[in-house]
């Protein structure tokens, strides 16, 4: 018994170290230089910055539309791609974004219109899908709707 488990360990390490010769054999330098480069690249994200992260609207009447436009630019080193833009509720839209890949340094910008729903403080948050490293950045809008005035008979 004792010589059979001696032969399958002397044979195990042959095995073992034959594998590894082989392995160091069949490395490429240009496929090393290749993956070291395409691991560079890959971690490089698009950043994007907005010029302002919350906009309010301040006193507004009650169905009353209001529009704002939040700018932004790609600060990173990769091209910024925008997928979607969604806002928290349907009262909330957002528009007129470019679904066309950023270069670093350029600017976009997209438009938020709301609808004047509801009543006294609002806050409405709209998600950009980027991507980015995070994969998603928020902006908000708020007003303060003033409550419908009441009609008697």
């Amino acid at each position: 018994m004792k010589k059979v488990l001696l032969g399958l360990a002397a044979l195990s390490l042959i095995t073992w170290t034959s594998c590894k010769e082989d392995a160091t054999k069949k490395i490429d330098e240009q496929n090393v230089v290749e993956a070291a480069q395409r691991d560079a690249i890959s971690s490089k994200f698009p950043v994007i910055t907005f010029d302002k992260m919350e906009h309010d609207f301040g006193e507004i009447e009650a169905k009353t539309a209001v529009e704002t436009e939040f700018n932004y630019t790609n600060t990173g080193d990769a091209p910024l791609v925008i997928t979607d833009i969604k806002s928290s509720c349907g009262c909330t839209v957002p528009k007129d974004w470019s679904r066309e890949p950023l270069a670093p340094g350029a600017s976009g910008k997209f438009s938020v219109k709301f609808n004047g729903s509801g009543a006294n403080k609002i806050t409405k948050t709209i998600t950009v899908t980027a991507n980015t490293e995070k994969g998603s950045e928020v902006v908000k809008i708020m007003a303060f709707v003033k409550p419908e005035p009441t009609t008697t008979k």
